[in-house]
């Protein structure tokens, strides 16, 4: 007898998939009949044990049995059967596939996790509370200024507060976007970095500045500032 028992598993799905693979076979090549009779006796054997058993498991017993029942029925003509009805086998299937891909989620994640406790992250500083010089960036603006400055302006509007939300027909894209940046900077040949979020949903945030960056990898606008943590400004390339 397997020297697991029932509390080492999370579920039934992981016990089936236990018995799967200590069958070394692969999910798609199971058989209904052979994989509920093998789950049953895995049951029957903590029984004789004297062993508790989760009432999900013998659920689950219950709903192997009834799968086993209706693929060893008859199957009717597709004449007869005008309703589509998924083939037990393959329903089983379907989830232990999904069961699996779920717990190697949840292993990568465990392992990220478990690297990330290796670093240290340092919080980040301002560069004036080591010097007493001004710095000048000659209007070299880069992608951590921007994130800066969205992250200040996101500050005051409160946005870590819930959002209210609202369902739109149509959806943001980056490409209409910068068109409307384009349109904005005909009129204004510079603008405010945080001039151009009008709106605060988090679709519209990301959108507009994922377009300034598109624009500015593009050189349709040159970004400046002044002094590190001034106001960035948008210019139009001529």
């Amino acid at each position: 007898m397997n020297k697991f028992l029932i509390g080492d598993f999370e579920g039934p799905l992981d016990l089936l998939l236990h018995l799967v693979k200590s069958s070394k076979m692969e999910i798609s090549d199971i058989k209904l009949v052979d994989i509920t009779e093998q789950y049953i006796s895995y049951l029957k054997e903590m029984e004789e044990m004297n062993l508790d058993i989760a009432s999900e498991y013998l659920v689950t017993a219950s709903e192997l049995i009834e799968m086993k029942s209706r693929y060893l029925l008859p199957k009717p003509s597709k004449e007869e059967n005008s309703e589509y009805e998924m083939d037990p086998e393959e329903e089983l299937k379907q989830r232990l596939l999904e069961y699996e891909k779920y717990k190697n989620s949840v292993n990568s994640f465990r392992d990220l996790e478990s690297n990330r406790s290796n670093y240290y992250t340092k919080t980040p500083e301002r560069r004036d509370n080591y010097t007493n010089e001004k710095l000048e960036n000659n209007g070299e603006v880069t992608a951590y200024d921007l994130l800066e400055a969205l992250k200040k302006l996101l500050e005051r509007r409160e946005y870590s507060k819930p959002l209210n939300t609202k369902i739109t027909k149509k959806e943001l894209s980056v490409r209409d976007r910068v068109i409307k940046i384009r349109n904005i900077l005909k009129i204004y040949k510079s603008v405010e970095f945080t001039s151009l979020f009008e709106e605060f949903t988090k679709e519209y945030v990301v959108v507009t500045f994922l377009s300034i960056l598109e624009m500015a990898k593009n050189n349709e606008i040159v970004l400046k500032q002044d002094s590190n943590f001034d106001t960035i400004i948008l210019e139009r390339v001529d």
